[in-house]
């Protein structure tokens, strides 16, 4: 899918980073003003508009100036290593701990939504700390004939992350349809999933999920300070089983390997959310995720079920390059 055109009543300091994007792109990267337009989502006009204003506040002289931090030249690294459509790269924050970096990416991803949801659309959103940290960055105005369906189950006690308000409180800023995925996060089996999918109706979320114009997910890496673990969602025994398996990713409670294969466990059977080969239909693939820990997550992810837009920090941003 081409980048999801942006509205054109954005921050000072959103526009300021798009401007210099803009320059970077034209001046060191060589592309055409039209090529420029096409990378940013916006007209070919907006884009002679930015570089004239770039060259009048002097951050372009012979190069681009030192006002311009590392994460512009990451994000286009990032987008030619991976083949994204766009990677947006975030200043890593002082503290590397998981509240810090989902607070950080999580701004980025709420602003970069408000930016692209439009009318007639429908969004499948998973859920996490980062995506719950996006809330206090959406601003989008209401727009008619949305949908927002959530892609995968929740739990029972809730710490820090609740699925069904992340899911919620995004359809009601929006105006939009809710569907809820009301089902546990695991059940005892797969016949159990079956006949919660056929009998009770969550059909209806499988049937919007092969739909999609947006996707909303996140992923989380597998080791000692996982999500997974510390929320209480698998055990330590499972947990060194999945790793004995060779897991190295959490995407939506399913566990893949460093090439994005689901990993052969029982607990990948048991897991009630949209399948990622559905989920990989999506008209255009959000990936949010921060840390360098995580980086080989990101990379399963984008393995596993590709990716258009990816909102990350700079630190996971390096990782990805050295591992690209």
């Amino acid at each position: 899918m081409a980048r999801l055109k942006r509205e054109t009543h954005i921050a000072y300091s959103e526009a300021a980073s798009q401007r210099l994007r803009a320059a970077w792109l034209y001046y060191n990267q060589g592309l055409t003003q039209k090529d420029v337009a096409d990378r940013l989502g916006v007209s070919r006009s907006t884009v002679i508009r930015m570089l004239d204003e770039a060259v009048k506040r002097s951050e372009v002289q012979i190069w681009i100036s030192e006002g311009v931090d590392d994460c512009v030249a990451l994000a286009v690294k990032l987008e030619q290593a991976y083949g994204l459509d766009e990677a947006v790269v975030v200043p890593a924050p002082a503290k590397q701990d998981a509240d810090s970096l989902a607070k950080a990416v999580g701004l980025a991803l709420g602003q970069f939504l408000t930016e692209v949801i439009t009318n007639d659309m429908t969004i499948g959103v998973g859920w996490g700390r980062t995506m719950t940290a996006s809330l206090s960055g959406f601003r989008s105005p209401r727009r008619e004939n949305c949908k927002v369906v959530s892609l995968l189950g929740g739990i029972v006690a809730v710490h820090q992350t609740n699925p069904i308000d992340y899911t919620w409180r995004l359809a009601s800023q929006l105006g939009a349809e809710c569907y809820m995925f009301l089902a546990p996060l695991l059940v005892d089996s797969t016949e159990t999933k079956q006949a919660l999918i056929e009998k009770c109706g969550l059909k209806t979320l499988y049937d919007l999920a092969e739909r999609l114009d947006l996707a909303i997910v996140s992923c989380g890496d597998i080791g000692p300070h996982s999500t997974s673990l510390s929320e209480g969602f698998i055990s330590r025994e499972t947990l060194q089983e999945l790793v004995d398996a060779g897991c190295v990713c959490d995407t939506m409670f399913n566990f893949l390997d460093e090439a994005g294969r689901s990993i052969e466990h029982p607990i990948n059977q048991r897991v009630m959310s949209v399948d990622l080969d559905t989920l990989k239909k999506a008209k255009h693939i959000v990936l949010s995720s921060g840390g360098a820990h995580r980086a080989k997550a990101i990379r399963a992810t984008i393995r596993r079920i590709g990716c258009n837009t990816l909102i990350t920090d700079e630190s996971a941003a390096k990782a990805l390059l050295a591992l690209a």
